[in-house]
Order: C-alpha cells, then sequence, then structure tokens
C-alpha cells in the first residue's frame, strides 16, 4: 500500500506534467489509445493475470517441497508462451494501422492523430513481451511472499514516463511519453523482478517442452481468463471506441481516470496482490472456514476504507482536480469535465476494490472458470448501457456505465462465492460496513458545508487550502465517528502499523 501511495503520487506528477505540456487534445488522445492494442493483444494471450496463475502453480511446487523443479516449469512456460506473443506482437506492429482505423474512426478524420497513435503503439508493443517475464519472475517472489519487488515496479514505470517527458519531451514531442513508458516497462515489469529472482535463487531454463504438465495446467488455468474478458479489462476499450468521436474524449476521461486510480491503486490491487498467497495458502490446506473468514475479514475492511475514501474524493473532487492538473495548456473547462468525471468514477471506488479480492478468492482456489463466465455475461450486458448513456449524456454516461458495470461485476462474484460455500456474505461482518458508511456520510456532509463557506476560488493557491483545510475537519469527524460507534477500523491499521515497525 506504500508503494500505492507513493505510486499514486508520481501518477500525480506524471499527469501534472503531461496535462501543462500537452494539454487534453488530439496528441494526447492518441498516446492514451495507443496503449489499447498492446493491452489486447496481452488478454487474450495470456489472460491479463499471469503473476496470478504463476503463484497459484507455484503453491503446488512449494507445498511439494519442489520449487527448484517449479523454477524449471516456469521457465518453460516463459519460453513456450513468450514465443508466442512475440509472433502476435510482430503481427500487431504489421496491422497497427487497421486497427486504429477501425477502433477509433481515425479520431473522427484527424489523421495526423492516427498516425501519432501507430507510432507510439508499435513503440509500446514490446512492454508485453516484458510483462509477461517480469510476471514470471514476480510470481517466484510472491510464493515467497517477498513483495518489495513488486513494490518498486509501478515506482520505475512512472518513472520512466516521467523522465521522458522532461528529457526528451523538447526533442521528440507526444513520442518522449512512449519512449518513457517503454524504458519504465524495461526497468519496472522486467529488470526488477529479474534481480529479485535470482536473489532468491531462481535460474532460468532454456527448456521448450509443449507437453510439460505445468504448461497444460496454466493454459487450464489461463483460458478462461483469456476466452472471457471481463468488465475490469474491457472498461477502458469500451469507453475510448465511443469517445473516441469526441475530440479530447480520451485523455479527459484517462486523466479522470488515472485521478481515481491513485487512491484506488492504494487499497484495492495492492490488498488483492498481497492477499493472493495466503488465500491459495489456505485453500491448499482446505481450512473453508478460516479461508472465508480471511476473504470476508479482507473485505469487510475495505469497503471500510473504501468508504470513507470515496466521501473524500466525492467532497473535494473539485479542489483536488485543479490541483492536479490545472495549468498550462490544461484549461478551466477541462478541468471542470475533468473533476465530473473524477466525481463519478469515484463512486464505483467500493466496487472495484471489492471485487478484486473476490476474483482472489477463485483464483486462489484454481477457479477461474467461475469468474470468467460471470465476468463474461455481465460485460455483453453491459454494452448496451454504455451505448445508451453515451447517447444520452455524452462522456459522463460513459462514466455511469462503467460504474454499474463494475458494480454488477463485484455483486455477481460475491453472490457465486456465497452460492459456491467458498465464502459467505452473510457472515461479512456488515456492522463495520455500516459504522464505516456513517462516518463517510457525516464527514463529507460536515467538510462539503466548510466549502461553501470557504472563499472559492480556482488557482492553486485557493485550490490547496480549500483541501487542506477541509481535509483537517473531514479527518477530524470522520475519526471521531468511527471512535464513537466502537469501529474496529481504527485499531486494526494501528495494530499494522506497529506489526511493521
Amino acid at each position: 500500500m506504500l508503494s500505492a501511495l507513493l505510486s499514486g503520487v508520481l501518477g500525480l506528477v506524471r499527469n501534472k506534467l503531461i496535462a501543462q505540456v500537452f494539454g487534453a487534445g488530439p496528441a494526447v488522445d492518441a498516446y492514451n489509445a495507443a496503449f489499447e492494442l498492446p493491452d489486447v493483444i496481452y488478454y487474450l494471450l495470456i489472460g491479463g493475470v499471469a503473476s496470478t496463475t504463476f503463484v497459484k502453480l507455484l503453491s503446488n511446487y512449494e507445498t511439494a517441497g519442489t520449487l527448484d523443479e517449479g523454477d524449471r516449469a516456469l521457465s518453460n512456460i516463459l519460453n513456450v508462451v513468450g514465443a508466442g506473443l512475440l509472433l502476435a506482437i510482430l503481427l500487431g506492429e504489421l496491422l497497427a494501422p487497421l486497427y486504429v482505423r477501425y477502433k477509433f474512426h481515425n479520431f473522427n478524420g484527424d489523421l495526423q492523430a492516427a498516425a501519432m497513435c501507430v507510432r507510439m503503439t508499435r513503440i509500446l508493443l514490446p512492454n508485453q513481451l516484458l510483462l509477461l517475464a517480469g510476471g514470471v519472475f514476480g510470481a517466484r517472489l510472491l510464493s515467497r511472499k517477498i513483495f518489495v519487488y513488486q513494490a518498486l515496479q509501478p515506482l520505475l514505470y512512472n518513472g520512466g514516463i516521467i523522465a521522458g517527458a522532461l528529457l526528451l519531451g523538447r526533442s521528440l514531442g507526444i513520442y518522449a511519453l512512449a519512449v518513457g513508458a517503454a524504458a519504465g516497462a524495461l526497468l519496472g515489469f522486467f529488470l526488477i523482478n529479474l534481480l529479485g529472482a535470482r536473489r532468491i535463487g531462481m535460474r532460468w531454463s532454456p527448456s521448450f517442452n509443449v507437453r510439460h504438465p505445468t504448461l497444460r495446467e496454466w493454459v487450464r488455468l489461463s483460458l478462461p481468463l483469456i476466452l472471457g474478458q471481463s468488465i475490469v479489462t474491457l472498461d477502458p476499450i469500451i469507453r475510448s471506441y465511443f469517445a473516441a468521436d469526441i475530440h479530447g474524449g480520451i485523455s479527459l476521461m484517462k486523466y479522470a481516470r488515472d485521478l481515481f486510480a491513485a487512491p484506488m491503486g492504494i487499497v484495492g490491487p495492492a490488498a488483492g496482490l498481497a492477499s493472493l498467497p495466503f488465500f491459495a495458502s489456505l485453500w491448499a490446506e482446505q481450512d473453508i472456514s478460516r479461508f472465508s473468514n480471511a476473504v470476508n475479514r479482507s473485505v469487510s475492511r475495505l469497503l471500510a476504507v473504501s468508504l470513507l475514501l470515496t466521501s473524500w474524493m466525492v467532497t473535494f473532487a473539485r479542489p483536488a482536480v485543479n490541483l492536479a492538473l490545472s495549468g498550462g495548456r490544461f484549461r478551466g473547462h477541462d478541468a471542470t469535465e475533468a473533476a465530473e468525471l473524477f466525481l463519478l468514477f469515484s463512486l464505483s471506488l467500493i466496487f472495484w476494490t471489492s471485487q478484486n479480492l473476490y476474483a482472489r478468492a477463485f483464483y486462489a482456489a484454481g477457479d477461474t472458470l467461475t469468474p470468467m463466465l460471470s465476468g463474461t455475461a455481465v460485460t455483453v450486458l453491459s454494452l448496451p448501457v454504455y451505448a445508451l448513456l453515451f447517447r444520452g449524456y455524452g462522456i459522463a454516461g460513459l462514466v455511469v456505465a462503467s460504474d454499474v458495470a463494475i458494480a454488477a461485476h463485484m455483486a455477481a462474484l460475491a453472490v457465486l462465492l456465497h452460492r459456491k460455500r467458498m465464502v459467505s456474505v452473510a457472515e461479512l461482518p456488515w456492522g463495520e460496513v455500516g459504522k464505516a458508511l456513517l462516518a463517510a456520510t457525516m464527514s463529507g456532509v460536515v467538510a462539503g458545508v466548510l466549502l461553501r463557506l470557504l472563499p472559492a476560488g480556482t488557482s492553486h493557491v485557493a485550490s490547496l487550502l480549500r483541501l487542506l483545510g477541509g481535509s483537517v475537519l473531514w479527518l477530524a469527524v470522520a475519526i471521531g465517528l468511527l471512535m464513537v460507534t466502537g469501529s474496529a477500523l481504527p485499531e486494526a491499521i494501528l495494530r499494522k502499523r506497529r506489526t511493521a515497525r
């Protein structure tokens, strides 16, 4: 979570830099769209959760005490799957112009933006091979419950983009961001995990056996994730398809989504990543009761924290966006639109964070088919919702549709875990969630009243004063209500800090 916090800060610095230098126009649309084809190739061939499936496979070798054999098995998967991914990347390099033409409608006739998108897509495509290799080596570290190298990953990746913008921005323009992302992927995805894996004794093996039993098991685990893409991976692709009709639409949504992702990443993906090896260990021991309790305990605390963060983000959406993005080529009307989108994204925080843990519960049990079928069904049913809300409300409608889709996905996973008698929804500590909801609501209302009394302004100084002053009052009310209602959350956080020390 500390890494996610620092990464969120770097993400804010990155977006502030991009917004001031490049604004929210077609060039930034092209840059953001350039990530899509590489991501699609990775999702279709790997399933988007390489580390997750690799950790599950390694847990079996660790239980049997044969990690050396597990290393050779993982090397074989890397070699075989990497060869297929390399061919797909080369094909993607050839077909990039065709993909951009049909997926983004040539950016509503802006051929220059389309050409920039194609060039940057070709720069970013090799990143997926680095991501695969990093997933293999990172899984070896996660299986040993070593998280520091994974924690450094997003810091190095965001740092690469920032360095590219600062060092190469004047000479390469928008292409400096793509070059920085490629350098960040090399350092953050690949090298850091390679060095960490070698330090704990893992060695790469040149084996290439398409009939290896562990490769077959990986295919069994990954195939459902590859065939059935959930709303988690397809949401940005769906939104960008519609937003390509509006100049600056993709970049405005991306700015708002990245700002939302900063606090979300602190509690959601970080908690899911850290919980997976523990869930997998409990399931391997066939202790279903402890497994269910562990998932429910994690989800309830995550829901409580997410409700509090949602309250803060909704209350301070405008000053936060002004401070994080305004300036340079990012104009006042851009900030107004981004603040509205950020507020709408914030309403879905509890669903994004909790679905992450529920999905990890399935993965820890070796069941990737059930979440695949559920996620695919939710995605298909959500498509008309995206189209309908976009026609009626434009980009804001797309964000609302995204919120509805992820809420349905989370609810479906929770119900399925309950019906399979893996995790009982009835045993979720609802009282703790209710206390957090009360604290979140009242702190937001009180801080909102204070913001109305403070002098209005859109300058950085005014936004900072409103943000700091309001946040102090918000925090005091939230903590006070949690203490008065007897919530276990403050003590749980303090206990984690004492344990870390």
